[in-house]
């Protein structure tokens, strides 16, 4: 679908205080890795990750929400009364009901006219959100919507520490399903779409595709559904195959976003794609043909932190000057089921809106002095 009066006109992010390395974890994993010989370090050097951030134990996942959407606000400078949606759009939520997002409405002082709820689409809900909100403002529904979510890791990570530490049946096969799990990280981020005349950015959202291949929902599964803030599942992923179908994917819903856009790759400034690892982006860059120092990415730092990985990353790219004034940009979605949903941006005033701790700053000027180092 093509949108021709869609903008993208604030990012607001949140980045959780505690910063912990995979070498934090592995330190905790000690009892299972002294019994497999599994050699400190093996997950960086298999991830790519070297660290991801917690929130303090007992935050609520409507806490950073709500930070996150009201600094998009206030950055696009657009009057709460013209927001006609709000979508909370992360796997975490506060509880099975009520929504989460009617406490970001309420936080916000959003009107009684306002559509809210959530949506649950894995790693793509941000995304699948901003189509719903897109849809809404390009067939002249409402004028303005928001699109946010906070994942947390914690309770994750800590229940597969606990669990493989108290498995005396582990092998070095058996643990691997349990390996993507101990990837994953913590973060907010908030997106907010206008009509684009209330634009003051003119940052276009010009083209957004789908594709759905579920035959392959089993390959990454959590236990059953848990929601709150004692939410402690553990999940099962088959990484290898999750990772090649995955690609197989992208790639035909890329080849769909290059049709509907009427583009050829070598339009995009840069890329964005889903923040899994090393590998998922070696692998796909590859078989997208993209180039690797156009794409932007912040695994390293952060870990999968899910349906805000993409957003995140988006948001960071920005704030160390990556993305810029003038650039053409593809987001490039996968999530388990497999879903992919791919958009094709165009930014003439990209904003962002996030306090940076002095790690985050370190992080994303090592990110814009290896771009420019690069061809």
């Amino acid at each position: 679908m093509n949108f021709d009066r869609v903008c993208i006109e604030a990012i607001g992010f949140q980045l959780p205080p505690v910063v912990v390395s995979s070498l934090d974890i592995e330190r905790q994993l000690a009892p299972v890795y002294e019994r497999l010989r599994l050699p400190e370090g093996r997950l960086e050097l298999m991830s790519g990750i070297a660290e991801r951030r917690f929130w303090e134990p007992r935050t609520p996942i409507s806490g950073p929400s709500c930070r996150s959407a009201q600094a998009a606000l206030d950055l696009a400078e657009v009057d709460p009364a013209q927001i006609g949606c709000l979508i909370h759009a992360s796997v975490c939520r506060d509880y099975l009901e009520p929504a989460t997002a009617c406490r970001v409405h309420a936080a916000l002082n959003l009107p009684a006219e306002c559509w809210v709820h959530d949506l649950s689409n894995a790693c793509l809900g941000i995304l699948s959100g901003m189509v719903q909100v897109a849809n809404l403002i390009q067939s002249g529904v409402i004028k303005a919507g928001i699109v946010v979510g906070t994942e947390s890791a914690r309770n994750l990570v800590e229940a597969t520490i606990a669990a493989l530490n108290a498995d005396q049946t582990l092998t070095r096969q058996s643990i691997k399903p349990s390996f993507a799990s101990l990837t994953i990280g913590s973060g907010s981020c908030a997106i907010l779409l206008c009509d684009r005349s209330l634009s003051r950015t003119e940052n276009l959202l010009t083209t957004a595709v789908a594709r759905a291949e579920c035959q392959h929902h089993d390959l990454c599964q959590s236990e059953g559904d848990q929601a709150g803030a004692a939410m402690q599942p553990l999940m099962q992923t088959d990484s290898e195959q999750l990772l090649h179908a995955g690609v197989g994917v992208g790639s035909r819903t890329f080849s769909a976003l290059l049709e509907h856009a009427g583009a050829d790759r070598s339009q995009f400034d840069r890329t964005v794609c889903h923040q899994v690892g090393v590998a998922h982006r070696k692998l796909m860059l590859d078989t997208l043909q993209l180039p690797v120092h156009t794409d932007y990415s912040t695994f390293q730092w952060l870990g999968n932190t899910g349906s805000v990985a993409l957003p995140m990353a988006l948001a960071a790219g920005i704030s160390s000057g990556s993305i810029a004034s003038g650039h053409r940009v593809a987001l490039l979605g996968i999530g388990s089921g497999i879903n992919s949903v791919m958009m094709s941006t165009k930014w003439h005033r990209p904003q962002v809106a996030g306090e940076l701790d002095e790690n985050a700053r370190q992080h994303l000027s090592r990110s814009a002095i290896d771009q420019l180092a690069t061809p």
